[in-house]
């Protein structure tokens, strides 16, 4: 029998050294740790842009002749560092909105629908007679003064419930 110093004993295979594999373990966990501690202190010195933050004020439509169609305009506020889109337009009880974008071309005004309109990252998006609007088809009867509930609704911010002053045109509706 050989000494117990010479005889073989139970362990790992050939080529295996113990405690490699807690190191191997270590290593997606450091990668982690390193990854969000970046993800963290980007986010924290302000190189993470914060999202689309639409405010709508300054909300007008336009007292319409009889049964004609009319047109609402809004100020729209982006504080976001991501720009927005409005998308749609509804006021109950119309026949319907359109966005439309007035255009003077050889000195002929016309108006061009559009199916969305950008609100910069940062900036303001002013509506008027004489440019952007929104265009009230079939409006519910109006009564100058009134407040109209309206909704606009933007790509990333969803929906912004707002109600337009009745007024007449010319009176500082644009």
């Amino acid at each position: 029998m050989a000494p117990p110093w010479a005889r073989p004993r139970p362990g790992p295979a050939a080529g295996h050294r113990p405690g490699r594999g807690r190191r191997a373990a270590l290593v997606p966990l450091l990668a982690a740790a390193v990854t969000l501690g970046g993800l963290g202190a980007w986010t924290l010195s302000g190189a993470a842009a914060r999202p689309a933050t639409v405010t709508v004020d300054d909300a007008r439509i336009l007292l319409p002749f009889g049964a004609d169609d009319t047109a609402a305009f809004f100020r729209i506020r982006n504080t976001g560092d991501v720009a927005d889109e409005l998308v749609d337009v509804d006021v109950p009880d119309a026949g319907g909105t359109m966005l439309s974008r007035t255009v003077v071309e050889r000195g002929a005004g016309s108006m061009r629908m559009l199916t969305s309109v950008p609100v910069p990252a940062g900036g303001t998006l002013e509506m008027s007679p004489h440019g952007l609007d929104v265009m009230v088809v079939r409006p519910p009867r109006l009564r100058l003064g009134e407040r109209l509930p309206v909704t606009l609704r933007f790509r990333e911010s969803g929906a912004v419930r707002v109600e337009a002053l009745v007024v007449r045109a010319g009176s500082g509706a644009g």
